[in-house]
């Protein structure tokens, strides 16, 4: 009988010492540090690496992570994929799962990521989806814990959208033991089910629409770019949001030596 292999979909499916883990292996890396005695843990592996939404950083740090640990990547978007002609998400699984050792998918639907891991025979790791962005939560621990130390205990604003980083962050709350407060329009409020989930787990989470409130004192601020690849709502959101704008401003109202983070695309002025 074939084992199921773990995926990483999400923050909240793995525990909070496995996450602690990830981001301890992650900084030791980047110093140069060995595993197991090697630099190059992953040579003779193989990544595959499914962009169904361009990218810039996503594609950059997995190719350059994997050829820096030893391994190769295959990188493929649906024109060059028979997924893009109609193949079916599970033949596109069970097909890649015999030629690579993991694949990542960067898609707009949650839903896709979803059917891939569930017909896959090796790890699905999610690189972005409308639902959450677990891959970029763990660059931003361990780059909040590179310059201010260990985030436990410390506050986390979030200004702006409730979308799928917002997600991500919640998640991150009740696996890395920090305070996370929103501020979101109520047109676009950060998922309920998550923070409901989140302060089961034990976490602080504060949500309001009013960012003063948010930042007052925390540690941190994030938030995120307006309007996404695609959206035909861009005036709205730009009405609903320009309250949200973080600038010198409000980063005045948070603790003194707080930092500033955006995932990124940033689009200035916003």
């Amino acid at each position: 009988m074939k084992s199921v292999p773990r995926h990483f979909l999400e923050l909240k499916e793995v525990a909070s010492d496995e996450l602690r883990r990830i981001v301890d292996m992650g900084a030791s890396f980047k110093r140069g540090e060995k595993l197991n005695g090697t630099a190059q843990p992953l040579t003779g592996r193989a990544l595959a690496m499914i962009f169904e939404k361009p990218s810039t950083r996503t594609r950059v740090s997995f190719e350059v992570a994997m050829k820096q640990l030893g391994g190769s990547v295959v990188v493929l978007t649906p024109n060059e994929m028979q997924i893009g002609r109609g193949e079916t998400i599970a033949d596109t699984a069970r097909v890649l799962s015999r030629y690579v050792d993991a694949i990542m998918m960067r898609t707009t639907e949650n839903t896709k990521l979803a059917e891939l891991a569930s017909h896959a025979e090796v790890p699905v790791i999610n690189g972005l989806t409308d639902h959450s962005h677990p891959c970029q939560l763990m660059a931003d621990i361990m780059t909040f814990e590179e310059h201010r130390g260990g985030i436990a205990g410390k506050r986390i604003a979030w200004c702006g959208d409730g979308n799928n980083m917002a997600r991500s962050w919640i998640e991150a709350a009740a696996r890395f033991d920090f305070e996370m407060r929103l501020a979101c329009p109520t047109e676009l409020a950060p998922p309920q089910d998550a923070i409901d989930w989140a302060r089961r787990e034990g976490a602080t989470i504060v949500s309001t629409t009013d960012p003063d409130e948010a930042v007052d004192g925390v540690d941190c601020v994030v938030t995120d770019t307006w309007v996404s690849m695609g959206d035909t709502e861009a005036e709205k959101r730009h009405n609903l949001l320009s309250p949200y704008k973080v600038d010198r401003r409000l980063m005045e109202r948070a603790a003194n030596d707080a930092i500033f983070m955006h995932c990124l695309p940033a689009h200035r002025d916003e």
